[in-house]
């Protein structure tokens, strides 16, 4: 899909399948019906690529869609064109990564890509307008019929339109400060309203109508109000900046009525609280002559901010609100006030999961791009309780607490539990929790306690020596690239590693701060590695400790699972990890830090090694040679017990069912030692000896496995896999065409069996023909010896299968003799006893 990020968001896809087909119901001609019939395919083909499929795609057999899926793939590619190359023009360094497919014909949606992208707004505005003129044939623009869901994209609660609200006890001056946006913020990107003025000119009777009204009748009209604001920001594209209240409190009255309603949870995307000094407030209410407020204290006024700023919290959390309560210690005249919330607001307008998928991107290419043809390899850690011990989130909230002395602080910035909160509530882990958090770390401290904090933060770290070795190790390789992708406090960990000399070797990717430009989400972190696989063409290795690491490891080439004391570590992880390994196909392997920790699931479903050792068992991939490989390969070359099976395969004396017996004890000996580790065991129920009811194991998805035999001489080693495995398929093959769909429609994995692997050109068939059934499967491919050539980066097995994901290599052992066996020499002929004739045959001719 054009290289586009993908939204995670149901309802989004749902909301915009439903605005495209209005569309096309209002479309005034033939041409724009098609247009807009295009839109709606494409809806629904996006939603199937972003995995939440609206509904089926209208099949390509109708001559009439036909011509309506040509409209679509020649607009969309040419839109997809048109903004890659007018990046290039531009010469924007991540041009490359530029997959946009809004309508070009819109300044307001050009300027949107330019900030998802981090390009110069203007520069990209007048290359494209050039562009623009050149291309006003084609159909690149499209209808000038309003999109509403391509104008902002959704936050995690569907959200289709951006509305900024700015909130704040009565007095606060909530409308001198929107007068001053509207002076200072570019009108072309901002709707400015003023909530009791759009409720004068909605209700009968204007604002005094609406006092005069029941509680009912003014619900009512707050509903409509807010409904107005929301398709104002939809029509005209803009981000809509409101003043609003959440609340009205007369002193010595127990009469606090919350006037927040449904409507505005479901529109509202921000709220900007402004927590100004109480007597500054009492002050100015005093002394405005234009309107007519209730007497009030400072001290009323002060519970009244605590109350508001309490409920706001609650209520944004539940509605998917991101919420900043600004606070000037008293400078609400302050000249730093208009600046604060341009800011924040300038961020609102343009930051979005597509821009900061963006971002991420960017900073990631900025540090590897120079090293380009240099690099193999990149180790990507996590950070908090994967390079330490320590989580720096709640160490910065537990100093934070402890620096604040009086109520007002604390009812601020939270405490300890102000990240569990954040997270454990609706937004979960999501692109919008994190940039809540980043609020909360503004909204906490300015830049220069932040610095402080941040330092004082770094002396507390200690970073598990064992890493520190490693990571020094790999600085003094010019192959090997290391990078710390973190979802905490990326300021922590560059101060951590620069006291450590390694800030020039290791670089942070991590959020904080608004002007850091984006957050690092789970998700980000896996795009980070696959871009790395994919984009960079690097071998990657990823280190994690969480269920935020879970994605990273899954795309990865290596993962690594970093386990902690258990008081210490992530509680759920052990449950999310079992399920990435035994139903997502993840392979991992786990180090304890320290070494006295307890490991996590069982060692053989999660193999224990030490830093110094990652050679995954038998695998020989130590950090030295990680270059060298890219396809997990298991052999028992080294073992004694490999040494003794194959010397009876390849005795010249043993022949026949003896030869067989021989290889069926390979299989069985593979079976048990490496497909146990490659796939991993599942307990299961026995019968014990004495009677009692016990626990066994046995191959974990045993029943949904199919053993492939290449006839004829794979069957004798794939019996003895099969011997270990009583439970899977068995399959005898000769050919790619005997392999059916029924061998594999319920299946999880397949072992594929030969004796011997020469060339490699029959098992990448069978490899190709397996994956053209079933694109997902596990398939482990087992082997008695295998050509060394084979093994090597550069040989055509290799290259075929490195493509690949979910496979892996195991063999009994490999061999540096370049022969391919015929006649006597051939292993079916030893095997079944037909030497003779291929003899026969030549004495005939």
């Amino acid at each position: 899909m054009l290289g586009m990020e993908r939204i995670n968001c149901p309802q989004w896809h749902r909301d915009r399948l439903r605005e495209e087909l209005e569309e096309v119901r209002t479309a005034p001609t033939p041409i724009l019906r098609l247009s807009e019939t295009s839109d709606v395919f494409f809806s629904i083909r996006r939603a199937c690529y972003d995995g939440h499929p609206t509904q089926e795609l209208p099949p390509c057999s109708s001559f009439t869609n036909i011509g309506v899926y040509a409209y679509m793939i020649g607009k969309f590619t040419l839109r997809w064109g048109f903004y890659r190359m007018a990046s290039c023009l531009c010469r924007a360094p991540n041009w490359r990564s530029v997959g946009e497919v809004v309508n070009p014909g819109k300044d307001a949606k050009i300027r949107g890509v330019a900030a998802r992208h981090n390009l110069d707004q203007d520069k990209f505005l007048r290359v494209a307008r050039r562009l623009r003129r050149m291309t006003s044939s084609l159909p690149v623009s499209g209808s000038d019929h309003p999109i509403a869901s391509e104008t902002v994209a959704p936050n995690a609660m569907g959200k289709a339109a951006k509305v900024i609200g700015t909130y704040g006890i009565p007095g606060t001056g909530k409308t001198f400060l929107l007068n001053q946006l509207k002076a200072e913020l570019n009108g072309e990107h901002f709707l400015f309203i003023e909530g009791s003025e759009l409720i004068d000119s909605l209700v009968p009777g204007g604002l005094q109508g609406f006092k005069d009204s029941d509680g009912d009748t003014k619900t009512h009209w707050r509903r409509r109000a807010t409904e107005t604001i929301k398709q104002r920001s939809v029509d005209s594209g803009k981000v809509a900046i409101v003043t609003g209240h959440l609340a009205f409190w007369t002193e010595d009255k127990d009469d606090y009525e919350v006037v927040f309603t449904d409507t505005d949870g479901s529109t509202y995307t921000h709220i900007i609280y402004l927590d100004f000094d109480p007597e500054l407030i009492e002050h100015h209410r005093t002394g405005d002559t234009t309107r007519n407020r209730p007497k009030s204290s400072s001290d009323h006024l002060a519970e009244w901010q605590i109350r508001e700023i309490s409920d706001l919290q609650t209520l944004c959390r539940e509605h998917g609100i991101l919420f900043h309560c600004l606070d000037t210690s008293g400078l609400q005249d302050s000249p730093h006030v208009l600046p604060n919330v341009c800011r924040l607001v300038e961020d609102f307008r343009v930051h979005d999961v597509q821009h900061n998928h963006s971002r991420v991107l960017s900073v990631l290419d900025n540090i590897f791009v120079p090293q380009q043809g240099t690099l193999k390899t990149v180790l990507v850690f996590d950070a908090d309780k994967t390079l330490a011990a320590e989580d720096t989130g709640t160490l910065y909230w537990d100093s934070l607490q402890n620096m604040r002395k009086s109520l007002r602080d604390e009812r601020r910035v939270g405490g300890t539990s102000t990240l569990p909160l954040l997270f454990g509530g609706p937004l979960g882990y999501s692109y919008e929790a994190f940039r809540q958090a980043v609020l909360l770390y503004e909204e906490s401290a300015g830049d220069s306690s932040f610095e402080s904090l941040c330092q004082l933060l770094a002396s507390n770290v200690k970073m598990h020596p064992e890493v520190l070795d490693m990571l020094q190790a790999a600085a003094r390789q010019d192959h090997i690239g290391t990078v710390v992708v973190s979802c905490g406090i990326g300021r922590v960990w560059e101060i951590v590693l620069e006291r450590r000399g390694l800030g020039d070797n290791v670089k942070v990717i991590a959020g904080g701060r608004i002007a850091d430009g984006y957050v690092v989400t789970p998700a980000n972190k896996a795009a980070i590695v696959s871009h790395l696989r994919n984009h960079h063409q690097l071998f990657v290795w990823a280190f994690g400790d969480s269920p935020l690491d879970i994605g990273m490891m899954k795309a990865a080439h290596r993962a690594v699972v970093v386990v902690g004391e258990k008081d210490l570590r992530s509680k759920s992880m052990d449950m999310v990890l079992m399920k990435a390994i035994d139903e997502e196909g993840l392979q991992a392997v786990q180090v304890r830090l320290p070494r006295t920790a307890l490991h996590r699931l069982n060692t053989t479903r999660l193999p224990i090694v030490t830093l110094d050792e990652l050679d995954f068992k038998d695998s020989h991939l130590h950090l030295q040679s990680l270059p060298a490989s890219t396809l997990p390969i298991w052999l028992a070359t080294s073992k004694r017990a490999a040494q003794l099976l194959a010397t009876a395969t390849r005795d010249a004396s043993i022949a026949g069912p003896a030869l067989r017996q021989a290889h069926q004890r390979v299989g069985w000996y593979l079976a048990t030692e490496y497909i146990s580790q490659v796939i991993g065991l599942k307990e299961c129920d026995i019968q014990h000896v004495l009677g009692s009811a016990s626990s066994g194991h046995r191959l974990q998805y045993e029943k949904e496995t199919t053993i492939i035999a290449l006839m004829r001489a794979g069957e004798p080693m794939a019996l003895g896999v099969s011997e270990a495995f009583p439970l899977a398929m068995f399959v005898q093959a000769e050919c790619q065409d005997n392999i059916r769909h029924h061998h594999l429609e319920s299946q999880k994995q397949v072992l594929l069996v030969d004796s011997v692997i020469n060339s490699g050109k029959t098992i990448v068939e069978f490899v190709e023909a397996i994956r053209k059934v079933k694109a997902d499967i596990k398939i482990v491919i087992v082997s008695g010896v295998v050509q060394a050539q084979c093994l090597q980066s550069d040989s055509n097995l290799y290259k075929a299968l490195v493509g690949h994901r979910n496979i892996s290599l195991v063999a009994l052992r490999h061999s540096d003799t370049k022969f391919t066996g015929s006649g006597a020499t051939d292993t079916g002929n030893r095997l079944f006893n037909t030497t003779h004739i291929r003899r026969l045959s030549a004495s005939l001719v």
